[in-house]
Order: structure tokens, then sequence, then C-alpha cells
């Protein structure tokens, strides 16, 4: 009987012990694909190698119905441990108490926030909480063909771009270029709508020194008309008085990619595009100073906790743990063409080996985001809708701004 009872207790005891000793498995949802998901799937294999406590098993959703089935799955209890969450997404989440604050967790997971750059960083603050840790940022910037570049003589001896800082200088830049180029090819790869003009605009907008959209209650509309119809103005000569930009353009990234288009102003995620196409000679900046101070449209990727109907502290811990691997990891998620959000990343050998990255990370110093409150991505859509008839010249620039604003005005 004693060995009976013996031999069970051994059991029990090893049956424990293999419990124990199992992985904390979380749940992971991501919205990448193409070159993006493959690097994120590799970023998680690595994660998943270096901690075998912890085992990331991830879901790639489709991105048009990503965040319907994100607030669908946290709101039924059905949420992942762990999520992707755009920096301009965060206040709407927030606001419906879809997200754990993770001031707490991330002091017991050792996060280290003063290595995060301070503008990413910043935006991911909400009512003095953090709720989400950066783990990139993604502005846009002004890629060129170096042999057309080069050509109409804008290269120095050190191979950097001339270019005046004014907005007279930009299109004498471009007037420049322009003349140098083929009969068959064009200045400024930028569609005649939706969200690459917008992002120019938002940015020229920003340089002028235009405030918030939106005021402090985030219902009161702040935008400084003049100027949002001076930038509307500026970048509308590129399509019509200058011909720098063609209209209706049917690829944008392939117009640039084929040699059609000697530049291309667009997310630093294209980067990885350039690089694998074969033989093409390319260079890359920060999207140029052109008013009065540096300043570009940008986003982020981020990572989130969603809201736990049953909180599990061993997976949010995990959870935790793996978000701030990423961020520190950064050299690794870089290779997608997106600026680490820690600016201890930048002194990694794996980053400096990268080619363009290091040409354009000052570009985190001076991103702009989207923080227009709950309603940020129908606010951008009544923006982009009422910019596009003034690309389309259906309507003039201050007939579009009266509409956008007063749309804006009825988003509740």
């Amino acid at each position: 009987m004693k060995r009976i009872l013996t031999l069970t207790l051994v059991l029990v005891l090893l049956a424990s012990a293999l419990a124990f000793a199992q992985p904390v498995e979380i749940e992971f949802w991501t919205l990448f694909s193409g070159g993006d998901g493959l690097y994120m799937d590799q970023i998680v294999a690595e994660f998943n190698k270096q901690h075998p406590d912890i085992k990331v098993n991830s879901t790639l959703l489709e991105w048009g119905q990503y965040y319907t089935k994100l607030t669908t799955g946290i709101a039924t209890g059905n949420a992942p441990d762990v999520a992707v969450s755009h920096t301009s997404r965060l206040r709407d989440l927030v606001d419906q108490g879809l997200l754990m604050e993770l001031d707490n967790p991330a002091k017991m997971e050792n996060v280290n926030w003063d290595t995060f750059f301070p503008a990413i960083l910043d935006a991911t603050i909400l009512d003095g909480m953090h709720y989400a840790i950066p783990i990139d940022t993604h502005p846009i910037v002004l890629y060129y063909n170096k042999d057309y570049v080069e050509k109409a003589g804008l290269l120095d001896a050190d191979g950097n771009l001339i270019l005046e800082n004014t907005p007279e200088g930009f299109i004498k830049f471009y007037t420049a270029l322009q003349q140098a180029l083929p009969e068959d090819a064009f200045a400024l790869s930028v569609p005649t709508g939706g969200d690459d003009p917008f992002r120019i605009w938002f940015s020229l907008y920003s340089q002028m020194g235009g405030g918030p959209i939106l005021g402090s209650d985030l219902r009161t509309v702040t935008m400084d008309r003049d100027i949002a119809a001076e930038a509307a103005e500026y970048l509308l000569s590129f399509f019509y008085d200058y011909d720098f930009i063609p209209l209706h353009i049917q690829d944008t990234y392939q117009q640039f990619q084929n040699g059609r288009a000697a530049t291309i102003i667009t997310g630093v995620w294209a980067t990885g595009v350039w690089e694998n196409t074969e033989n093409f000679n390319f260079g890359v900046v920060p999207f140029p100073k052109i008013y009065g101070k540096q300043a570009q449209w940008a986003d982020s990727h981020t990572l989130v906790l969603p809201y736990q109907r049953r909180a599990d502290q061993a997976k949010a811990k995990a959870a935790i743990t793996f978000a701030n691997f990423v961020a520190e990891n950064g050299q690794l998620w870089s290779r997608a063409g997106h600026v680490p959000s820690k600016s201890t990343v930048l002194d990694n050998p794996e980053f400096q080996s990268l080619p363009y990255r290091s040409d354009y990370v000052a570009a985190a110093d001076y991103a702009v985001f989207e923080n227009w409150g709950a309603k940020t991505w129908a606010v951008r859509d009544a923006i982009i809708r009422n910019l596009n008839t003034i690309w389309s010249k259906d309507a003039t620039i201050d007939q579009a701004i009266d509409t956008m604003v007063r749309e804006i005005q009825s988003i509740r």
C-alpha cells in the first residue's frame, strides 16, 4: 500500500511539474501581410525560440476587417492577449474601454519608456497613461531615381540631393529634374486622390504651423482654414500649373519602379519593394522641409493588450514581454522599412548594416500624428474625400474646405 501511495504521489508531482513546465500560450492578432507579414512571422519565431516559457500564436486578419473584428472580439469576450493597433486608432479603442493600461504591467516587466523616441511614445500616452508599446513609426519620405537626379545635376559631390528648403526651392528642384528627363518619364508619382496626397497635404499644413484639426474637447474644428487652403493650393500646382504629377496614374509604385517616374512620395514601407527590384538605383530622404519647420505625416504600429473579461496575470505578463521584445529588437522589424521606435536600436550593428534606413531615421523626431480623438479615421475620411474634389477640380479650394469643416462638425 505504501508503495502504491508513493508511486501515486510521484505521478501526481510529475504531472504537476509537467503542467507547470508547459509554456504560457498567448494569442497575437496582426494585420501584417506581404513583406511586413513575413518579417513579423520571423520575429515571432525568434521570440518563441528565445523564450521557451512563452508561446506566441500569431493570427493574421484581413486589413479591411481588422479593427471591426478586433473590437467585436474584445466586446464578446474573445479578445487576443496582444494585438496590433495604429497610434491613430488608440483613442477610439481607449474611449470604448477596449484596452488595458500598461503602466503597472510594464513596470513589473521593466519596460524602459525613456528609450523610445519621444515623438513616437508621446502619441501613445492618453490621459497620462501608457496604452501601447510602439514598435515603429512609418512616415512619408521622398524616394528618388539616382540616375535621373544625377543626370539633372541635382546631386552634390557627396551624393546628396541639392534641394533648397523653401517652397520655391522645391519647385526649382522639380523643374530642373523634369527638364532633364526622357520624353516618356515624369517627375513625381502621386495619385490624384486618396491617402498619399492627403499625407503630403497634412505634412505641408503641419510645416506651415497649422494647429490640431480638432480642439481639446475633440469636437470643435480648430483647423486653420487659411493654412489648409494654402497647403492645398501649393500641392494642386504640382498637378496643374507645373505638370510635375500626371493625372490619374494607375499604379504609382509601378511607375517609379519601372523608371517612368523620377520620384515618389510615399511611406517608408516601400523601401523593401525597391530593395527587391533588380538593378534599381534609388535613394531616399525624409520628406523635405519646404515651409517653416521640419514635419511630416506619420503613424505608428503599436502593440496593445486588449481588455479581458477574465484577467490572466501570466498571459498579461507574457504579452508585455513579447511586445517589449519586438520594440527592443527593432533592427528585425526595420527590415520591413519602418523606423524603430527605440533610439537604442540605432546603435545595433544589424540595424546599421541595413541600407537606406539611416537616411530617413531622423524623420522619427519630426513625426506628426493624427491624434484627433475617438473619430480620427472618420475625420480623416472626410478630409480625404474633400481634398479629392480639389485634386480633381470638382470643387474650388474654398468650397472643398467649407464642406470638409461641415462634415467634420457632423461627426459625433
